[in-house]
């Protein structure tokens, strides 16, 4: 039977190390440890792990931001998460079960009091699996879709990919499932003449790739990193056996990709009757849109360069810098260094031809 891995994440370095030896030794778990919020935060989006401890009053990050933060991602937000607290008033019990924590545990707590939780969170999780099972695998939840994917994520290998570096080329054949835990790709194909024309951009917690591997046909567009990013390469094999043994989650993804086969549709439609001013504010708010959070109302700051901007509206860098400029004194953006800052994505959208 496959280890649990468990991570702890406590400034106190006695009470981490003793915790983790505790588990370790006795409870037979592999054991990763964080002594703040915010490497905790980034060993959880890297390691998945089956369940996690975490104190609340720490340096960097306390325990409520790292929570969180871990919510707002599908790979972790289902993780079973329970605090550890020197706080035993209930208005800090209340907040820490409203903001979505599995359980507490007050200190100084026993191996007992420890064990007892680690295990009754263990098999709720592990009641809702199986409560999947038993049922038609084309009525799984979203909650059960994420823990099987996050499964699949968590046993698949990790990879680093530089800012430009290449994933895939069109006409290789599919052997990966792609997730992206951090950064952002771009997919894209090239013109004759050699330009490039953007095809998507996808953000982490988001799958790509998988359209080849549902047709079983070769890549048919391109994709690199639009920064570092680290994505898990799921072997395509595994894929297939979990849509297989799990007919919903194969809807899932069917469901993607009838999505992506709109927005392509609509973006060609765009190409071949929008005005060249209209498709590169569509280009800016499809940027805003997928890679950034408002920062005040309809105001959003994007980093994007001008080639990659030009590839994603279908024309030339000159055609570019002369409708940013035109923008700009329009008072709908402002460059900030390599960055661009819309005042009002809903204005950019509503752009006529």
């Amino acid at each position: 039977m496959e280890k649990k891995t468990i991570l702890i994440i406590e400034d106190n370095f006695e009470i981490r190390e003793g915790t983790a030896e505790i588990l370790e030794l006795t409870g037979g778990y592999n054991i990763l440890t964080a002594e703040n919020g915010k490497l905790g935060v980034e060993m959880a989006t890297k390691h998945l792990p089956d369940l996690i401890l975490c104190d609340i009053m720490m340096p960097e990050l306390d325990g409520y931001g790292v929570l969180y933060m871990l919510n707002k991602y599908d790979s972790t937000s289902k993780i079973p998460f329970i605090f550890l607290t020197a706080k035993s008033e209930r208005a800090d019990m209340r907040k820490a079960m409203e903001m979505g924590a599995d359980d507490y545990l007050i200190k100084p707590f026993d191996d007992v009091e420890l064990f007892n939780a680690i295990e009754s969170r263990f098999r709720k999780r592990d009641k809702l699996l199986v409560s999947a099972e038993g049922r038609s695998n084309l009525e799984l939840s979203e909650e059960e879709q994420n823990y099987l994917l996050q499964d699949l994520v968590k046993d698949s290998r990790i990879k680093t990919f530089r800012k430009k570096q290449s994933i895939f080329e069109a006409g290789d054949n599919p052997i990966f499932l792609y997730f992206i835990i951090s950064g952002k790709v771009r997919s894209y194909l090239y013109y004759q003449d050699g330009r490039e024309l953007s095809t998507g951009i996808h953000i982490d917690e988001q799958f790509f790739g998988y359209e080849s591997l549902l047709l079983n046909e070769k890549y048919s567009d391109n994709a690199s990193a639009l920064e570092e990013s680290e994505l898990a390469l799921i072997p395509k094999e595994r894929f297939y056996e979990l849509m297989i043994k799990k007919t919903g989650i194969a809807g899932k993804f069917i469901k993607l990709l009838s999505g992506n086969v709109k927005e392509k549709e609509e973006q060609m439609l765009g190409f071949a009757y929008d005005s060249v001013r209209k498709r590169v504010a569509n280009a800016l708010v499809n940027v805003a849109d997928k890679t950034a959070k408002r920062e005040n109302g309809d105001e959003v700051l994007i980093r994007i360069s001008r080639d990659d901007l030009a590839a994603l509206a279908g024309t030339a860098n000159e055609t570019i810098s002369r409708m940013l400029a035109d923008f700009k004194d329009e008072k709908l953006i402002i460059k900030e260094g390599n960055a661009i800052r819309i005042f009002s994505i809903s204005k950019l959208r509503n752009i006529k031809q």
